[in-house]
Order: structure tokens, then sequence, then C-alpha cells
């Protein structure tokens, strides 16, 4: 979609169009209802709104029902951030006390929107002129107020009031980049940034080591997905490392509390990927009065049965035997016929565990394949 097309869009003609395509999709074929408006209607205008429906569809999943009012481009919505990871960091800035924002590459506007709702001032600068027009446009279509510029966000001056908000682009020619050296705008001038008033979404998958001296680093997931970073600038860190997990909130902070490791325990929990990444294990073993069966794998051990967001947690039914052989004669005397194996820390291929073992029995069974002071174990498990 070009800006003359995204324009059109936006007249009377172009939302009476979007309209007519709303309220028919699913009683006309997608064939026969292009075939009718192209009729009366631009080729390339028709087009343009049938992929803005398709689009809002998919959008439910990121923005809930603020997608149908909304615009977007099959790239740009699959770069945004979902709202509720964009709303928990809005609000965590809100709570320092800032008035103003400026998004360096705002895409479509999904960050203005959640930053504008939290009460604060909003700019937005996006060099691609479609995407300019469509933050725009969200946001008027949210009742939202907010400037956005079409601008090379390395050559706008940032205000004196204005915190700066940066997602680079994790995309070059080839596709997905997990490297801070393939990031645009440079990794150096995000890290010129972050060393004053200024937050960055990157990656998950970034290397406590590339993290800036005096920056916070928050890992975040939602429902279950580990979903990114968060760099908080110098002025704004208030822990070294963080995990978040939402939709609860729950989190932890990195500390100097050394951990424990010892035999399993009565329960076995699971961390949350954003625990994992963050590095917090041993955090999370304190808050549940536990430790680490092995220091290299991410599972804590405890005597205690918790419910808890930040970790899935099992019950200890037995220990079975590790070797496959007799894990499956184990599993067979309990007349185990549905199996499930979640693994940790050891080489073995669930999947080609289970087909190997073709039990037939009429019991289901949970079985955690790990390392426990560095030897191979097995246990059967219920979910608490």
């Amino acid at each position: 979609m070009d800006p003359e097309t995204f324009a059109q869009l936006m007249t009377p003609r172009g939302q009476e169009l979007l309209g007519e395509i709303a309220a028919r999709a699913g009683v006309e074929s997608d064939l026969a209802l292009g075939t009718r408006l192209r009729r009366t209607h631009p080729v390339d205008l028709v087009a343009a709104a049938v992929t803005q429906n398709h689009l809002r569809g998919k959008a439910v999943r990121k923005f809930g029902a603020d997608a149908a009012k909304m615009f977007f481009t099959h790239d740009a919505l699959e770069q945004s951030t979902r709202m509720s990871v964009a709303t928990h960091r809005a609000e965590r800035l809100a709570s320092t006390g800032a008035t103003a924002v400026v998004d360096l590459g705002c895409g479509i506007g999904g960050d203005l929107i959640a930053l504008a709702r939290a009460g604060l001032s909003v700019r937005g600068v996006e060099q691609d002129p479609v995407r300019a027009a469509i933050a725009g446009a969200n946001l008027r279509a949210l009742g939202l107020v907010g400037e956005v510029v079409c601008a090379d966000a390395r050559e706008v001056d940032i205000r004196p009031d204005e915190v700066a908000f940066i997602d680079p682009a994790r995309r070059d020619g080839r596709g997905r980049t997990f490297s801070t050296a393939d990031l645009q705008p440079p990794w150096d001038w995000v890290r010129g940034l972050l060393a004053g008033r200024a937050v960055a979404k990157v990656m998950p998958g970034l290397a406590h080591d590339a993290v800036p001296d005096g920056v916070e680093a928050e890992w975040v997931s939602d429902g279950g997905d580990l979903v990114e970073a968060c760099l908080w600038g110098v002025p704004f860190a208030t822990a070294a490392r963080r995990a978040t997990v939402l939709p609860s909130g729950a989190g932890l902070v990195a500390s100097d509390a050394p951990v424990q490791v010892g035999d399993v325990g009565t329960y076995l929990y699971e961390p949350d990927d954003a625990v994992i990444r963050s590095g917090l294990v041993g955090e999370l073993a304190a808050t549940l009065d536990g430790w680490l069966p092995d220091p290299h794998i991410a599972y804590v051990s405890s005597e205690r049965a918790v419910a808890t967001p930040l970790a899935r947690g099992f019950r200890i039914v037995e220990e079975l035997p590790f070797r496959e052989k007799a894990l499956k004669a184990a599993l067979q005397e309990r007349g185990v016929g549905t199996l499930t194996i979640k693994k940790r820390g050891v080489d073995v291929v669930p999947e080609e565990v289970v087909r190997r073992m073709k039990l037939k029995g009429s019991a289901t069974a949970l079985v955690v394949m790990t390392r426990v002071r560095g030897i191979g174990a097995a246990y059967l498990v219920e979910r608490i």
C-alpha cells in the first residue's frame, strides 16, 4: 500500500468501503465481494480495504477490541508489541514521573497508544511514510492525542522533557536478526541513548554481557511466551536484571543471595522463560524456600506446594529409572499407555522416546527427565 492509497482509504468513501467489507465478510466469498466492489471502486482501493479487514481480524490477538478501528500493514502488525506488554511498559514509565515520550521509530503506533493511555504526552517519529500516516490515524481512531512526523529517528532532536523510546528493527535482508550488530538504528546509537532518559525494546535473546553498564534489563513474558527484553536507561534502572510475567505482573529482581543446591524434594518447579532468560532461577528458589537440584539446570525443588505465576509446579510421585529400557518396564508395570515427557538438561528427544516405548496401558503419566547434581534422573510427577 502506498501513501496515496492509504489517503483514499481515510476518505469518507474509503471508510464506507471498509464498513461494507466488514459487514459482508463471511456472507459473500472474498472473490465475489472483491469482484462486485471493483465495479464501482478503484482496484487499488478495494485491495487495500480487503487487506485492512483481514489484518484487523489477525490483530485482535495483539490489540483486542481496538483492532476493529485500527489500520495495519502485514509487516508492521507482525513487528508490533502486544498491547498487554506495551501497557506494562508505559505504566512503569509513567510511574517514574516521566511526562512526555518520543517514540523513535514508532511503526503503526502501538506503543504510542499505550503511552498516551498511561497519561504521557506522545510524539512519534517514523521514516516510512505509510507507517507514519497509519500511526497518526490509529491515534485519532482511538480518540488519543499525539503528534507523528515522518523523519529519520537519528535526525530528530529530543526535547528536554521527553524520554526517548526506541524499538530497533530486528530484521535484515535475511530475515529476523538475533545480533545487536544487525539492529537498525545501530546498536551504538541505542547504547548512547540508554546512558540518559531512554527505554529500548530489544530481542529476548539479548546476551547479559551486551547490556550497557548501569542499564536495567527486564525480560518480559506474556501468557507463557517470552516476548522481549526491555532496557531501562541509567536514570530509570532500579536493578541489574528483572523478570516480569504477564498478565499477573509478578516479577523478580537480581540479588546477591547465595543459591542452594540439593536433592529433589517433594515438589519440582519449572520457571517461566522470563525467569530463566534473566538468570533469576536462584532468586525464584529463594521465594519458594527451595533450592536447585542441579546448579546448571533451570529447575527448582522445594518441600512447599506454592501457586505462583513465575513457575509451573509438580508434585513428585516417585523416582523412576532413567535408562530407557528400565523406564519402559517401570511404566508398563504401572499400566501407562499415554505418556508425556518433559526434559531439561539431558540429551533425549521426548517424542522419539515415547514412540519407541510403544506403551499400551490405560493410565496417563507425566515424566520429568533431567539431571540432579550432574546425574540423569527421571520422576513421575503430577501438576499442582
